[in-house]
């Protein structure tokens, strides 16, 4: 900063000095006050600034304070409307009780309807009927990028998974001319990667239908009635978005085979396996609606579930045979830079017992190992190497140790 207009010294005695060096003086001094007063506007606006931001947080933190002071609500659902009153049942409790309620609220409450009650456990207003969130983002707004072509080794599989799930959308006067009803789901099962995931994707890409995926574990809760909840949200989900594709992985997971367990823990997957069966084959007509399911753990899996009805195809996908291997191989290696001398049928017939998945991780495993030796060609010792590389992780997995040619 420059000098304060105090220090700014005239060059001669007062009497003695001219009129012009007094005004070059003066103007001098002005200038100073001038760059002092442009430094204090500044700083002023910077306090503004801090003022203001400390007034959003205060009002912020008032707001939640206030919130905070205030009685909870409870979530409840209407069970059934009486002259006594309104019987309602609280969520998370599952605790029925019968309350008061307003004439004028009485009139807009049905039985379903979700409402909030306050610490005397009466009714405080009605709750707009929506499905959960979490329901509605499992619907798949962009494509997989899966197609039909990319699936190599799993033809027949992927026949009947067309039959079952894209006919009936995209042709469902063959049925009625027929007089059959369309199978109602499918359900893939067999060893981690083989494609039961990829052969829902591919579903998705081809159809125009709304897909939605979800995994079994995402409808186990901590509350009781959750997980049905969530069912029930995620069939409204697609009967408001129909046709529809929901898919269902990990199945295992709430609808294992039902043991003599008294635990709650236990109670609550059962209690949301039965609301998926009552959802899959209840009294209402499911509409244009199809399930794709998949386990890698089918003897797990509760009869209940399997019988006909609820998954008319029971189909397995097992690892590729040599033949699928060697497409799957052509098929991950499209857009890579390959040597000439390098033969598919080869790695398939090396990459015995592989997986669909575990021969997606040889090909990128054998692209890293030409990056690493600077080279842009990948050649058939890449692939080799890969696969051992691949197979001794598989090993250290398991515990158990293999030799591999």
């Amino acid at each position: 900063m420059s000098d304060t207009a105090e220090e700014v010294e005239f060059p001669y005695d007062e009497q003695e000095a001219s009129l012009s060096d007094k005004i070059e003086a003066l103007q001098e001094r002005l200038e100073v006050l001038e760059s002092q007063n442009e430094e204090m506007r500044d700083k002023l606006l910077d306090a503004n600034a801090e003022n203001n931001k400390y007034q959003q947080k205060l009002e912020r933190l008032t707001h939640e304070n206030k919130k905070l002071k205030q009685s909870p609500l409870f979530v409840a659902t209407v069970q059934e409307v009486t002259d006594e009153g309104v019987i309602v049942k609280q969520h998370g409790n599952n605790q029925e009780m019968l309350t008061e309620v307003t004439d004028e609220l009485r009139n807009r409450l049905d039985p379903d309807s979700r409402v909030a009650l306050n610490n005397s456990r009466s009714i405080v207003k009605a709750l707009e009927d929506e499905t959960d969130v979490r329901a509605r983002v499992m619907q798949v707004e962009e494509s997989p990028g899966v197609t039909y072509g990319e699936i190599g080794g799993l033809e027949e599989q992927l026949l009947e998974v067309r039959e079952t799930v894209e006919m009936p959308l995209i042709k469902p006067q063959d049925f009625e001319t027929v007089g059959i009803e369309p199978p109602s789901g499918v359900l893939l099962h067999g060893p981690p990667g083989t494609g039961k995931t990829m052969l829902a994707k591919a579903v998705a890409e081809e159809t125009d239908a709304t897909f939605i995926k979800m995994a079994g574990s995402e409808l186990v809760h901590k509350f009781i009635g959750e997980g049905a909840k969530l069912v029930r949200d995620l069939f409204q989900v697609a009967r408001d978005h129909e046709p529809a594709v929901i898919f269902i992985d990990e199945i295992d997971a709430i609808a294992a085979k039902r043991t003599d367990s008294k635990t709650s823990g236990d109670a609550e997957v059962q209690r949301t396996m039965m609301q998926l069966l009552s959802e899959m084959d209840g009294f209402e007509d499911r509409g244009e609606i199809r399930i794709i399911a998949a386990t890698n753990r089918f003897d797990m899996l509760d009869r209940a579930i399997l019988r006909p009805g609820r998954f008319d195809r029971l189909i397995e996908v097992p690892k590729p045979n040599e033949e699928g291997r060697t497409k799957i191989f052509e098929i991950h290696t499209r857009d890579m830079n390959v040597a000439d001398d390098v033969e598919f049928e080869q790695l398939a017939a090396m990459a015995d017992e592989a997986s669909g998945a575990d021969i997606k991780a040889v090909c990128t495993e054998a692209g890293m190992f030409a990056i690493r030796d600077d080279r842009t060609e990948v050649r058939e010792a890449d692939f080799r190497n890969a696969w051992s590389k691949v197979k001794a992780n598989e090993s250290e997995d398991d515990g158990v140790s293999k030799t591999f040619a």
